[in-house]
């Protein structure tokens, strides 16, 4: 189907229209091709005119988790929380697995800012649905995460000889990570136009925030005077559920997925209606 074809014009309604989750999900599925096509589009570019093209997708995850397995398991000899007896390649699956949600986390939102900045002729030349970009870059974000899943899994065949049987959890542990990066990009993105340092804060808020995470540390390892505020963050039990399933063979947390669930699922749609809210100035702006 070309790209023109499947360009609806978004009329001007008022925003309590957009408070309907109906809405939005009507709006992703009618424009399905076209998210399909961007977020395809988005994917080549980023490997475009590299010697391996698509290749990198796999060859980058599978470098860093041997950087990992070397560093932590053979420099450092870490162990993971106080265990004594983690193998280097289990500290390095452990700490990979933390870095990949965290991951297709920071690069939706670190991308989210320019967005709008950076496609200047859909806003001011071409009626096209804004609201589909931030999607479409969360889509492109995750075909590297599922590659460097993809490797994972890999890893903990060869080396352990196993793969976990709660694999089948996985999807409902990504189903949150996708709505909180979703909402969250949608408002950046509006954020982006009118506030231009934003990219900038948002850098810096994505390091630090891999570090309040516990991605290189397990829970039970931080102070319980500042444990209260680490399950406050929301990638606390996304990266916790994602452990347990993929590398542990464990249920997750229900009770703390639902919740973040909940919580993804309302910024989600906190996302959308603040953006296609403030969308009408972006013309104004840029």
């Amino acid at each position: 189907m070309d790209l023109s074809t499947t360009l609806i014009t978004t009329r001007s309604l008022p925003v309590s229209h957009y408070l309907r989750p109906t809405v939005l999900l009507r709006t992703l599925w009618a424009h399905r091709e076209l998210i399909r096509q961007l977020t395809w589009r988005n994917v080549l570019a980023r490997y475009r005119g590299s010697a391996l093209g698509l290749a990198w997708s796999f060859v980058f995850p599978l470098l860093m988790l041997t950087v990992y397995t070397f560093v932590f398991g053979v420099v450092l000899k870490a162990k993971w929380g106080n265990t004594t007896n983690s193998s280097m390649i289990s500290v390095a699956l452990t700490l990979y697995s933390g870095l990949l949600v965290y991951g297709l986390f920071a690069e939706t939102l670190g991308a989210a800012p320019t967005l709008i900045l950076g496609n200047p002729n859909y806003v001011k030349k071409v009626v096209f649905p804004l609201e589909i970009l931030p999607v479409c870059s969360l889509g492109a974000a995750m075909v590297q995460f599922l590659a460097g899943i993809a490797v994972l899994l890999i890893g903990s065949l060869v080396f352990a000889q196993q793969v976990s049987a709660t694999l089948y959890w996985f999807p409902l542990v990504v189903l949150p990570l996708a709505m909180l990066s979703a909402g969250l990009a949608w408002f950046l993105a509006s954020l982006g136009v009118y506030v231009r340092d934003i990219g900038q804060f948002i850098g810096v808020a994505l390091q630090m925030l891999m570090f309040l995470s516990p991605i290189f540390y397990t829970l039970e390892q931080v102070p319980p005077g500042f444990r209260k505020v680490m399950l406050l963050n929301p990638l606390t039990p996304i990266v916790q559920s994602a452990r347990a399933v993929l590398l542990w063979g464990q249920s997750p947390d229900w009770g703390a997925l639902l919740s973040v669930t909940l919580i993804s699922a309302v910024a989600m749609q906190g996302g959308y209606v603040w953006f296609m809210k403030t969308r009408r100035g972006f013309a104004d702006v840029l």
